[in-house]
């Protein structure tokens, strides 16, 4: 005879797979996490939406390491709407409609308790990148590059569109390791893909 349980799991099976297969579907499907407000405008992104996203890393090349003049001398704090995530575990390939998003920190302090170091200070500027054949078909890749920041040092701009080509796709394209994502610099995603 069969038990509770037994007869439960047995029920719960058909339902369990649709269950499995609309997850798959979703993390396979071409839905976005990025909102535009015009074809080109895209809205910045929530904090409190990207920071439950999966982070992957803060790469920092400091002035101090850089003849004083560092091209990015603060903390780039990286995270990736989890679709495109499980997508780039599955298939090593960045989906259309994939968005990064990058918090660019200070660098704070110099030491701490635990010895000398560079420690995030604060808050200072926020970009982003989208993947989409439809929006962006003319930009190497299909990526988009934005940036919320004010250059005057004042809130972050609600909208941004993006930067001239030229500005950012040329370095990926040339130094990045996978579809324009420096994925070399990321341990969570090198060990997403086994190494690979």
């Amino acid at each position: 005879m069969m038990n509770t349980r037994t007869l439960l799991a047995i029920a719960l099976s058909p339902v369990l797979a649709a269950s499995m297969l609309a997850s798959s579907c979703s993390v396979f499907g071409s839905t976005s996490a990025a909102e535009f407000r015009t074809d080109q405008e895209l809205v910045r992104p929530d904090a409190e939406v990207y920071r439950r996203w999966v982070y992957v890393g803060s790469p920092v090349t400091p002035n101090d390491l850089n003849n004083g003049a560092a091209a990015f001398p603060e903390f780039h704090n990286v995270y990736i709407d989890p679709e495109s995530y499980e997508h780039w575990r599955h298939t090593g390939t960045w989906r259309d409609g994939t968005m990064l998003v990058k918090e660019l920190v200070s660098v704070g302090a110099t030491s701490a308790t635990s010895g000398k170091g560079y420690f995030e200070g604060d808050f200072i500027g926020l970009e982003a990148t989208v993947k989409s054949a439809a929006r962006f078909p003319d930009e190497p890749g299909n990526w988009a590059y934005f940036s919320f920041t004010n250059k005057d040092g004042g809130p972050l701009k609600d909208t941004a569109t993006p930067f001239a080509t030229a500005s950012c796709n040329a370095c990926h394209a040339s130094n990045a390791a996978s579809d324009f994502v420096f994925t070399q610099y990321y341990p969570v995603l090198r060990d997403a893909r086994g190494g690979r």
